[in-house]
């Protein structure tokens, strides 16, 4: 499996509902490295200070996760959510400016710095996402999963997932819990799908898409789909990029 922030580098440079609210609502999806032997201190700043000052300056706190696995890597991935672009803007800048984060910066990094290497996207929820749902359910596993698009067919391959692929994910045993396309703003916005899934465990995942693959429902839409675009929907090198991620104890989705 490859990790995620590879998989990112191919798209950008080096129980709280959200139904109901305004279709430009912006998400944004962190990735954060930390430092060797900085982990631990990454996730209190987060559990201690950060994710407060998150929300004291508007930004909504949606996930915080880390790799599944006995040997994960030292990794954040976390996602925000904005009523809109320029709120985010807003937001980040006032945090930048918070005294105390400052303070806590400083405190933090006195022995260095927490986090070795960022990498953020922007993104808006697709036409047939659910409306995401933060909250906390039985313990299960997340799926991340990012798709890049040949040339030309980013929206063939969201018409499969609107048509096909999202009910029969379901069909399957499968969570659908929300997709995204990249914000307009961002590199590769043409291309990029990304989407989280959640599963009872591992395990389940690998049996559901075993199923899957096997519908003859989606054969048939697969097959269809790839002759109408004249081959493969997605890229043949980094097209389909997976990773099951578990929440972190400060994760407001779990």
């Amino acid at each position: 499996m490859r990790s995620l922030l590879l998989a990112l580098s191919l798209f950008l440079p080096a129980a709280t509902g959200l139904a109901g609210e305004a279709p430009g609502r912006l998400y944004e999806m962190r990735v954060y490295d930390a430092a060797e032997g900085k982990l631990d201190a990454l996730h209190a700043r987060f559990r201690n200070h950060t994710t407060k000052l998150f929300e004291k300056h508007g930004m909504t706190n949606v996930g915080y996760f880390v790799p599944a696995g006995e040997n994960p890597e030292r990794k954040i991935v976390y996602f925000l959510s904005y009523p809109d672009r320029e709120a985010r803007a807003a937001a980040w800048k006032a945090f930048a400016d918070d005294p105390e984060w400052k303070r806590v910066a400083s405190e933090s990094e006195k022995d260095g710095r927490l986090v070795a290497k960022a990498v953020s996207c922007q993104m808006h929820a697709t036409d047939y996402s659910p409306a995401l749902v933060i909250e906390k359910a039985p313990p299960r596993v997340f799926e991340l999963r990012t798709y890049k698009a040949t040339p030309g067919n980013l929206p063939a391959l969201n018409g499969r997932f609107r048509d096909h692929t999202v009910r029969l994910f379901a069909k399957h045993g499968m969570h659908n819990l929300i997709y995204w396309n990249l914000a307009a703003e961002e590199p590769a916005a043409d291309t990029a799908l990304i989407y989280l899934l959640a599963h009872a465990n591992q395990e389940a995942a690998r049996g559901s898409f075993a199923a899957f693959r096997d519908d003859p429902e989606w054969t048939k839409a697969r097959t269809a789909s790839e002759e109408k675009a004249g081959g493969s929907l997605t890229a043949p090198q980094g097209g389909v990029v997976s990773e099951f991620l578990v929440p972190t104890d400060y994760s407001p989705l779990e």
